[in-house]
C-alpha cells in the first residue's frame, strides 16, 4: 500500500471508506476483514481494541447494545460520558458507525427526543439500522 502522504484526497477517502465498510461487513462475515487489507489483516488489531471502540464504554452501557454494534466500533471515545442528555434533546452523531452512541443517546432522549446518525458508508448505515431494530430503539434516524 502506498504511504498515506502519497495518496490523493480521493484515494485517501476511498481507503478510509473501504476500511469502515469492511468493519461493518465483518460483523456478519469475518472473511471480509481479511480481504479488506491483505492476508490476515484485521480491521482493528487486538492492541487497538484496548484503546478504541467498545472498550471506551462501561459494561452496563455495552449490555444495552447488540453485539454487532460493539464489534464494528472504531471510535476513540465515549461522548455520552461528556454530556447529560435529557428527554426531548436532539442528538447528531457524525461518523456514527454501527450506532453505539446513537443507540445510547436515543435511549436517554426518549420518548420526545431523537438521535440522528450520519456515516460515510452505506455499509455502516445498514448495520446501524439493523442494530437499531435489534435494540428495539425507535428514537433513532440514520
Amino acid at each position: 500500500m502506498a504511504e498515506l502522504t502519497d495518496l490523493t484526497p480521493d484515494d485517501l477517502r476511498e481507503t478510509v471508506r473501504a476500511r469502515y465498510a469492511a468493519a461493518a461487513l465483518a460483523t456478519t462475515d469475518p472473511t471480509v476483514a481479511a480481504g479488506c487489507c491483505g492476508p490476515d489483516a484485521a480491521v482493528i488489531t487486538d492492541e487497538q481494541v484496548e484503546l478504541f471502540g467498545a472498550s471506551q464504554y462501561a459494561g452496563s452501557e455495552q449490555d444495552e447494545l447488540p453485539d454487532t454494534a460493539l464489534q464494528a466500533s472504531l471510535g476513540c471515545g465515549n461522548p455520552i460520558a461528556m454530556v447529560d442528555l435529557s428527554p426531548g434533546d436532539v442528538v447528531l452523531d457524525l461518523g456514527s458507525g454501527g450506532g453505539i452512541d446513537v443507540l445510547l443517546s436515543a435511549r436517554r432522549v426518549a420518548p420526545t427526543g431523537i438521535a440522528y446518525g450520519l456515516d460515510m458508508t452505506d455499509e455502516m448505515l445498514e448495520l446501524a439500522r439493523a442494530n437499531q431494530a435489534k435494540a428495539g430503539v425507535e428514537t433513532c434516524a440514520g
